[in-house]
């Protein structure tokens, strides 16, 4: 068996075409051939692209990046508005003070960014993928560093294959520093929604910066740099999940990029002055095998083959189909957005719009509605404060004077507003049960305290285990309570 790889005039990866020969090999042939199974990955040369979806494309990175780059240098209440302090256990977002304990909203979080994905999945396929990706973001950041420098699609294919001299490792060079420069800018910002950036820039400029901090900023930045300079397609093909999985939640109705077979086939060249009478006489559709699709697409796909899990739904081949169209005064949609059952069926778009609402999505709507409410309602309601409590395990129970029976614990008040808030204890549970120690406690401001309660009851109570209920009162405006329950043990 022998393999002819498909000629490769565009820069795009080719598949290999296995040739099985029938027979025996010829008389007195020896030879021996070592047949490779699998293809080296080819670079892809991704052509610029101008068009609706590319602006909306590049409206997303700036939204994204601008988000992502600019939130930790805003300020509030003094501090840093978004800041995840792991040394102090404190999370700041814009208002909010959170602590270990509310865990809990990260997971709402989780839930809604899941369903989320879900939902816009079946509604409209692969959207996140192709406009707000970290991957697909750096990725497109990147290429237009390398246009830039290098040249678009053609010229860079003849600089790679140029010699080495100095215009090209100057360019090279170039590229790369930019890369890098994006890369350590990028992982620099990371590591600053968790330490402060005032004092991670300050760290910087003095080269002070701690082992931790610095392993992050490199970490990160090695990452984005190789992801999105290097393996770009690869990480959305071979490494994310996502595009493994995606299919479970497509049906005939997901709204995907999608070419129009029944009109572009056959496909083939012609005069601009051909008249739609002309070469549909020739047995042709309106596509003119520019493969200019191919040349745009990120990943290196034929969409003309049909639905690929490839496909990042980022439409640069309808961007650049459409302006063939033009130029060929052709109707535009040859490559649009639409559906499996709008192109069998050829639906009109209000009527492939009518079908978004089917029983999946509005499964997923309505789950994600419920969690996202439950979640705001949940922030909006939580109390200024929060309260755990521990029995103190060196003091179980205890007798002490007049008889008194008496169980320590400890409470720890986490305080989560920006101001110094006194509480006030009080317990109930048994009759004649009280708080012997100071029972007015002050904390700092979005700061929480360790505090020794020690609890007793009268003498003649008989030996177990009662519940007991401690309640916290912040005396603040307006006034905040918390009840945490726990037991109180009689020995025997």
């Amino acid at each position: 068996m022998g393999v002819a790889p498909s000629p490769n005039d565009t820069g795009t990866p080719q598949r290999i075409i296995p040739i099985v020969a029938v027979g025996g090999p010829a008389a007195g042939d020896d030879s021996s051939a070592v047949v490779s199974l699998y293809e080296s990955e080819q670079k892809i040369y991704a052509r610029s692209v101008f068009g609706w979806f590319n602006r909306w494309r590049w409206a997303m990175v700036w939204a994204t990046q601008g988000v992502f780059y600019g939130l930790p240098w805003l300020s509030m209440n003094d501090r840093q508005a978004m800041l995840f302090d792991l040394v102090a256990r404190r999370f700041y977002i814009f208002n909010l003070v959170l602590y270990p304990q509310d865990l809990i909203y990260l997971t709402g979080l989780l839930i809604i960014s899941a369903l989320s994905l879900f939902l816009f999945t079946a509604v409209a396929g692969r959207l996140w993928c192709g406009y707000t990706c970290p991957q697909t973001v750096y990725t497109e950041i990147f290429m237009w560093v390398e246009r830039k420098i290098e040249g678009d699609r053609l010229a860079r294919m003849r600089l790679d294959k140029a010699p080495l001299g100095a215009a090209k490792l100057a360019r090279k060079s170039a590229k790369h520093a930019v890369w890098i420069a994006i890369g350590l800018w990028t992982g620099f910002t990371f590591v600053g929604y968790f330490t402060p950036i005032r004092v991670l820039t300050s760290e910087v400029v003095s080269l002070s910066l701690g082992p931790w901090e610095l392993f992050w900023v490199l970490f990160y930045g090695f990452a984005t740099y190789g992801n999105a300079g290097w393996m770009r397609e690869q990480v959305c093909k071979y490494m994310c999940p996502y595009a493994r999985f995606q299919s479970a939640m497509f049906d005939r109705d997901t709204l995907i990029v999608t070419y129009d077979e029944a009109r572009g086939e056959g496909r083939g060249s012609r005069p601009r002055s051909d008249t739609p009478a002309d070469y549909h006489a020739k047995g042709l559709g309106d596509c003119i095998d520019c493969s200019l699709c191919v040349q745009v697409c990120p990943t290196g796909i034929d969409i003309r083959n049909g639905l690929q899990y490839e496909c990042i739904s980022c439409s640069a081949c309808i961007d650049v189909c459409d302006g063939v169209m033009d130029k060929m005064h052709y109707p535009r949609g040859l490559i649009r957005n639409s559906t499996q059952n709008g192109i069998s069926q050829k639906l009109s778009r209000s009527a492939i719009f009518r079908r978004v609402l089917r029983p999946r999505v509005l499964v997923y709507g309505t789950v994600l509605a419920v969690v996202s409410l439950g979640l705001i309602w949940s922030l909006l309601t939580r109390a200024s404060f929060r309260v755990d409590v521990v029995r103190d395990r060196g003091v179980i129970a205890r007798m002490v004077g007049q008889g008194q029976i008496e169980n320590v614990y400890r409470l720890q008040i986490m305080n989560a507003t920006e101001h110094q808030q006194h509480y006030r204890l009080h317990v109930t549970g048994i009759e004649g049960v009280r708080i012997v120690s100071d029972p007015v406690v002050f904390v700092d401001a979005a700061n929480s305290r360790w505090v020794p309660v020690r609890v007793q009851i009268p003498p003649n109570a008989a030996a177990g285990s009662y519940p007991i209920s401690f309640m916290i009162a912040a005396q603040g405006i307006p006034p905040d309570e918390v009840i945490e329950k726990s037991v109180f043990l009689v020995p025997r």
